[in-house]
C-alpha cells in the first residue's frame, strides 16, 4: 500500500468523502488507519454502478495507505452462490484492484453474530417474537404515527434466550418466529421500531451448508461485520442513509475498539440502462441477452467482452465524481472515456463490414504499401498492406446518383483511397434482376499525383483480405430511463437494433488477433477480438464504441 496522503494532490477534484477521510487522518481519529470495504451480496454480477463504489472504497484506502477490504455479504442463501463470489473476484482484478489478504466472508462471522445476539437478549435489548409477518407490519405502524409494542417485547430473556436456541435447533417451522431488537416503537424512523435481527430460514448456504436453519439481517449483519474486521470509513449509497441510525445502534452495543463510521453518497444512475439487478437477471432469465456478459449488458464483465478498456471505466467514475445528489449521468460520458482511451492505445487497422468489390482495370501487379499503426503513438510503428487488382470497398463509399456534398466514388468521379492513392469510377456492373451494384471498375492513380479529392475511403484486399464475424451492438434501450415508469415493463423499450452481425472483410493481420485485443477500423469504429468466440481460424470481434457519439442530437 502506499504511504498515507496528507495534501491534495494537484488536479485531482475533492468530494465530501475524501476531505473526511483526509480530515480524519489529519486528527489522528482511529489512530490514522484507514479501513474501508467493499462488501457485494453475492447475488449477481457486478456492473458500472458497482464500479463507482469499487473505485471509491479501493481508491480512498490507497491514497490514505490503508487497506480495503473484500467481503462477500452472503447472509441470503436463497439468492446466493459461489459462481457469483468468483465473478466479483475477477471483475474487481480486472478493474485494476486488489484486496491482497484481506478477503473475507459475513457467513464465516455466523457463530460470533449469533453469540452477540444471545448476548444482546441477557441484555435485555433483544426479544424472541412470534408475531407473523401481517401483523409484525400492523404492528410497526407508518412513520407519521408510532407504532404498537409486540405482545412478547417484554419476554423474560431467559424466555427467549431458550427459544432463539431452539430457533437455532430446527424446531420451529419458517417464518413462525423472529429475533428482534429492543429499541423504539415510537420513532419516527421504521428502521428503529424493534427491527428483525435473525429470521428462520431454512435455506442451504453456498458455503456453509445446512449448518443453519435462521440467519442474521442484512442490517444487523452489516454493522458487525465492519466492526470485526475494524473498518474505519464504511462507504455506502443514499439509500442505506436511513439506515445508519440502526447501524450505530449494532455498532454501540457491540462497543468495538475501533467503530467504524457509515458516510452515504448519491448511487450511479446511467441513461439507457438498468442498473437493478433483479431486473438484470430477468434479461438474462428471459433470454433477452446471451447472458450477464452480453456486451449490450452494464455488467462488468459484459463491457469487458464488449471492449472496455478498465482504465476507461476508472477515468468515468473519477470523472463523475462523488455527491449527495441523486442524478441521471449521460452514457455519452462513458462512451467518451472509452473512445479516448482506445484512441490512445488501439492499433488502426482496415475492415470493410458491408462489401462491394472494386476492379483496378490498370493495376497491372500488386503493390505493397505503407500503413501507420497508431498515429497516437509514435511507437507503434507502420505495416504493408498489399493493394491488389480486386478490393472490396463498403457499399456506403459508392453511389450511383449521390446527393450533393457526397465526397465518396461515384460514377466519373475519383476519390483517395487509404495509404494507397486514387481510384476513379469508370463503370460500374449491376445485377440484371434487382439493379444492385456487383462490381465497379476503376482506374488507379498513385498517391503522387496528388488528384484534387475531397473525399478518402478504406479498403480491403479482396484476394488477401479473411471473412470475419463483425457484431454492431449499440445501445440496449432506446429510452433515456427505461425502468422511469413503473406502470409501463421495462422490456418494452429494449432496442431491436442493439446487437446486429455481419460477415465482413477485414486485413489478414486480424485473424492472428489475440482475444480482448483492441483495434479501430479506420472510418468505422473502436471494436475487440471476442473474449471466447475469437479465433485464427474464424475471427469474431465486437464494437466496443462508434468514432463518435451517433445518439448526439
Amino acid at each position: 500500500m502506499s504511504e498515507p496522503v496528507n495534501n491534495e494532490p494537484a488536479g485531482k477534484a475533492s468530494h465530501f468523502i475524501r476531505d473526511v477521510v483526509m480530515a480524519d487522518v489529519a486528527a489522528g481519529k482511529q489512530n490514522g488507519q484507514v479501513v474501508t470495504r467493499f462488501p457485494p451480496e453475492p447475488n449477481g454480477y457486478l456492473h458500472i454502478g458497482h464500479a463507482k463504489a469499487v473505485c471509491l472504497d479501493f481508491g480512498i484506502a490507497l491514497e490514505f495507505g490503508g487497506r480495503c477490504h473484500l467481503r462477500m455479504d452472503d447472509t441470503n442463501p436463497a439468492k446466493e452462490s459461489m459462481e457469483y463470489v468468483e465473478a466479483i473476484q475477477a471483475d474487481i482484478r480486472w478493474l485494476g484492484f486488489d484486496w491482497g489478504e484481506h478477503f473475507f466472508y459475513a457467513a464465516d462471522y455466523f457463530e460470533r453474530m449469533y453469540e452477540f445476539a444471545e448476548a444482546l437478549i441477557l441484555k435485555g435489548c433483544a426479544y424472541v417474537c412470534d408475531l407473523s409477518s401481517e401483523a409484525f407490519k400492523e404492528y410497526r405502524g407508518v412513520p407519521t404515527r408510532p407504532g404498537k409494542e409486540s405482545p412478547f417485547r417484554n419476554r423474560d430473556p431467559q424466555e427467549s434466550l431458550d427459544l432463539f436456541r431452539r430457533m437455532r435447533a430446527g424446531e420451529f417451522p419458517d417464518g413462525s418466529r423472529c429475533l428482534r431488537a429492543k429499541i423504539d416503537m415510537a420513532s419516527p424512523n421504521l428502521h428503529l421500531r424493534d427491527p428483525v435481527l435473525y429470521r428462520i430460514l431454512r435455506e442451504p448456504h453456498y458455503r456453509t451448508g445446512s449448518d443453519w436453519c435462521l440467519y442474521p439481517m442484512y442490517d444487523f449483519a452489516h454493522p458487525l461485520e465492519d466492526a470485526f474486521e475494524g473498518v474505519t470509513h464504511s462507504l455506502c449509497t443514499l439509500e442505506f442513509e436511513v439506515h445508519r441510525p440502526l447501524y450505530d445502534w449494532v455498532v454501540s452495543q457491540l462497543a468495538p475498539p475501533i467503530v467504524p463510521r457509515q458516510f452515504e453518497f448519491a448511487r450511479l444512475n446511467l441513461a439507457y440502462t438498468v442498473m437493478s439487478k433483479r431486473k438484470l437477471l430477468q434479461l438474462v432469465q428471459e433470454k433477452q441477452v446471451s447472458g450477464w456478459d452480453d456486451p449490450r449488458m452494464p455488467t462488468l464483465c459484459g463491457m469487458r467482452r464488449r471492449g472496455y478498456p478498465p482504465e476507461a471505466i476508472r477515468e468515468f467514475c473519477d470523472r463523475i465524481g462523488i455527491t449527495k445528489y441523486e442524478s441521471l449521468t449521460d452514457l455519452a460520458l462513458l462512451e467518451h472515456c472509452v473512445r479516448d482511451a482506445l484512441n490512445r492505445t488501439a492499433l488502426r487497422r482496415m475492415a470493410v463490414l458491408r462489401p462491394v468489390k472494386v476492379i483496378i482495370d490498370n493495376l497491372e501487379q500488386d503493390l505493397d504499401v505503407q500503413a501507420v499503426n497508431n498515429p497516437e503513438d509514435e511507437t507503434a510503428g507502420s505495416r504493408t498492406l498489399t493493394l491488389t487488382r480486386e478490393l472490396w470497398i463498403e457499399q456506403d463509399d459508392f453511389m450511383l446518383e449521390p446527393p450533393p456534398k457526397y465526397f465518396r466514388l461515384t460514377p466519373g468521379k475519383s476519390v483517395r483511397i487509404r495509404y494507397a492513392g486514387f481510384l476513379t469510377c469508370e463503370r460500374v456492373v449491376q445485377d440484371d434482376a434487382t439493379g444492385a451494384v456487383k462490381e465497379i471498375h476503376c482506374t488507379w492513380n498513385p498517391p503522387e499525383d496528388k488528384l484534387k479529392v475531397k473525399g478518402t475511403i478504406h479498403w480491403v484486399s479482396a484476394t488477401r483480405g479473411v471473412p470475419a464475424t463483425v457484431r454492431l451492438y449499440d445501445r440496449l434501450f432506446t429510452v433515456p430511463e427505461p425502468d422511469g415508469d413503473k406502470e409501463v415493463d421495462f422490456k418494452s423499450h429494449l432496442n431491436p437494433e442493439s446487437a446486429i452481425e455481419v460477415q465482413a472483410m477485414v486485413e489478414p493481420s486480424l485473424a492472428e488477433a489475440q482475444p480482448e485485443q483492441a483495434f479501430q477500423f479506420e472510418r468505422v469504429g473502436y471494436f475487440c477480438a471476442d473474449r471466447y468466440d475469437h479465433t485464427a481460424g474464424a475471427p469474431v470481434f465486437n464494437r466496443t464504441a462508434t468514432l463518435k457519439d451517433l445518439w448526439a442530437s
